[in-house]
């Protein structure tokens, strides 16, 4: 018997899932969720420049009270100090202050490890231009962090040592290994500042500094071809008769 015509077939659940609307709660919060998102990075580097901006201008308060002027008088004497540290007299000069900042009884420490952690990052003894993986607990689990010294002979170690600086993540701080050398894998494909990043973001940032966009087409093209080519020969593989 035919069904009528006013007669509809019942829809599918999904149908009916995929027809209703979204509540207006729910796009309310999705809306306010994607705000924050898009909002609180440039709030806080905002927040952080404009921290740095007022401590940096106010160092000068209150002999000087016009907004940047103290800024640029730092960035100024900054400056001069770096190019007068290039002559031969300064530096002698520059050669003995350190020499007697180091004896100075409870100053030396304190200025030896600020003096050592600024030229880690900035001076002509950059320790943290070299990311590495390192194997250190078990041996399919590796963390990232930055080879900091290749002569160990202070601890008579040898030259099959190396240390090795792990970061936190999330956090100012990190642990120093002493390992073998070839527990330690090179990242050379990557910039040091990009892997920085993502230990200290806990892998949430993304690495694309490295590898530019035509060097991973190529390989996502290599591995589709590959991929394409072995489908190919197992159709192409003749089925073997059974013997009779």
């Amino acid at each position: 018997m035919k069904s009528s015509p006013t007669s509809a077939a019942p829809r599918h659940p999904a149908a009916r899932r995929r027809g209703r609307r979204e509540p207006r709660e729910s796009r309310a919060l999705r809306f306010l969720l994607r705000g924050f998102v898009v909002l609180a990075p440039v709030t806080i580097t905002v927040a952080l420049m404009y921290w740095l901006f007022a401590s940096v201008d106010g160092l000068f308060s209150p002999y000087i009270q016009s907004p940047g002027l103290g800024l640029l008088l730092v960035v100024s004497l900054i400056f001069s100090v770096g190019w007068i540290s290039l002559f031969p007299s300064s530096q002698r000069i520059f050669g003995h202050i350190n020499v007697w900042m180091e004896k100075t009884p409870g100053v030396g420490f304190i200025y030896t490890s600020a003096r050592d952690f600024v030229e880690a990052f900035a001076g002509d003894k950059r320790r943290f231009s070299h990311a590495v993986l390192v194997n250190i607990h078990a041996e399919e689990v590796w963390l990232v962090g930055f080879l900091t010294d290749e002569d160990l002979g202070g601890f008579k170690l040898g030259a099959k040592y190396v240390s090795v600086y792990v970061p936190q993540a999330y956090n100012f701080a990190g642990q120093l290994y002493l390992v073998k050398r070839e527990n330690v894998r090179p990242i050379e494909h990557l910039a040091p500042a990009d892997v920085m990043k993502y230990a200290v973001t806990g892998g949430a940032a993304e690495l694309i500094t490295g590898l530019n966009s035509k060097t991973k087409a190529e390989e996502v093209k290599a591995r589709v071809e590959a991929e394409a080519e072995a489908k190919a020969d197992t159709k192409a593989e003749p089925k073997k008769e059974p013997a009779g």
